[in-house]
């Protein structure tokens, strides 16, 4: 996996980011683990916030599931059941995410209810002086509150007219056989992946400042082949309105 610094600065930007790697045409599938303590917490006091509405909404469904595993006596809520995660779709994952890095008011209340929910299972207060999305304490995060990612297709699956900007980002019609033909008989099958870091605690509920920016960059994670995953990349940026690196 290579790890990119996205050059978002602000929550509002991390969460246009995370929309539009869901919004383009060459994501053939995703999976997006969120865990009950994110969903419940990201519901809070939505009922009461007329602008929340749209978000709640669209995790009527999530919230519901929330409560229902969250209130089951045979489900440890300070374990690593894995019955404690929802598959959630694109919608809620940013909706989840909105709720900790958009508006003051939302992001309160958000995180009041996990820092409560985390203090019940007896959980390691996050250390809110460290900074968020350290790779290096990756292994030791408990609990994961967001696992996401995408799969993009594979080279041999890119449609010549659909997908025409990702063939011409290679040099010539040469250069992109030898990457398909290298990717198709590869062994393993490689995978082509766009993943967020492990969000945790400390990513939900210090990951801005007073100000609403983001206390330290935020790197997306990508494997296959680097002309096609930095063009996809570079398209998702410019459909979320971030800055593109040279």
């Amino acid at each position: 996996m290579i790890g990119r610094e996205i050059e978002a600065t602000s929550g509002e930007e991390l969460v246009r980011f995370v929309r539009a790697l869901g919004q383009h045409r060459y994501v053939s599938g995703r999976l997006h683990l969120v865990h009950a303590f994110a969903i419940e917490a990201a519901c809070a006091g939505a009922e009461h916030a007329p602008p929340d509405a749209a978000a709640l909404s669209t995790l009527a469904e999530a919230k519901t599931w929330a409560a229902r595993v969250l209130g089951d006596a045979e489900i440890d809520r300070a374990s690593k059941d894995e019955r404690l995660y929802r598959r959630v779709t694109d919608a809620e994952l940013v909706a989840v995410l909105g709720a900790f890095w958009n508006d003051a008011e939302r992001r309160e209340r958000a995180s009041l209810a996990l820092a409560e929910r985390l203090v019940e299972i007896g959980a390691e207060p996050p250390d809110l002086d460290a900074l968020p999305f350290d790779e290096a304490v990756e292994e030791d995060m408990f609990p994961v509150l967001v696992d996401a990612g995408w799969e993009l297709l594979p080279l041999g699956g890119l449609d010549p007219e659909r997908h025409k900007g990702a063939i011409a980002a290679f040099d010539d019609a040469l250069a992109f056989d030898v990457a398909k033909f290298e990717e198709e008989n590869a062994v393993p099958p490689p995978v082509t992946l766009h993943e967020l870091p492990a969000l945790g605690a400390l990513e939900l509920l210090a990951a801005l400042d007073d100000a609403g920016e983001l206390r330290a960059p935020f790197v997306l994670w990508s494997s296959g082949n680097e002309t096609y995953v930095d063009y996809v990349l570079r398209g998702v940026l410019k459909i979320a309105k971030i800055a593109v690196t040279p």
